[in-house]
């Protein structure tokens, strides 16, 4: 098992980063575009619009990311983050890259004062349902969400 080593992305980490985001955006059915990724998370960084974590192995091969969007909610008056991507690569599996990410952008919201972390799953997605309710994430039952596609 190797060693896994979490930094906060910066754009120096775009190569590593964007072939990851590219690998995550396949999985989800989309084309592999890597220019794309690459654009689109140098914004999100340079934008300062998410935090994204990054694992790499002792020798710099990236093993997975997650990526949390600030959020805040008028009535309890509060920082929440959204925890929006967690990918890890097909050769890093089962190998504790998703708890470490996860355990990281958990003591992320504890330093930023945030009330917690919100995340949503696909149904038929059991094994990151088991990671998350082992870690503590509960499913929300009292609420529904709703989307419009513009």
């Amino acid at each position: 098992m190797s060693q896994i080593n979490i930094k906060k992305a910066t754009c120096d980490d775009l190569p590593v980063l964007a072939s990851l985001f590219d690998g995550y955006r396949q999985f989800y059915d989309q084309e592999s575009n890597l220019a794309l990724a690459e654009n689109f998370l140098k914004a999100r960084i340079e934008n300062k619009e998410s935090v994204i974590f990054l694992a790499t192995d002792t020798e710099g091969k990236g093993m997975g990311f997650t990526q949390l969007y600030p959020t805040f909610s008028s009535v309890s008056a509060q920082r929440s983050w959204i925890l929006n991507d967690l990918f890890v690569a097909s050769t890093a599996r089962k190998q504790g890259v998703g708890e470490a990410l996860m355990n990281r952008a958990k003591a992320m919201a504890k330093e930023t004062g945030a009330k917690g972390i919100l995340l949503e799953t696909g149904k038929e997605n059991t094994t990151a349902q088991k990671l998350y309710e082992r870690l503590g994430y509960h499913q929300e039952n009292d609420v529904f969400f709703y989307f419009l596609k513009t």
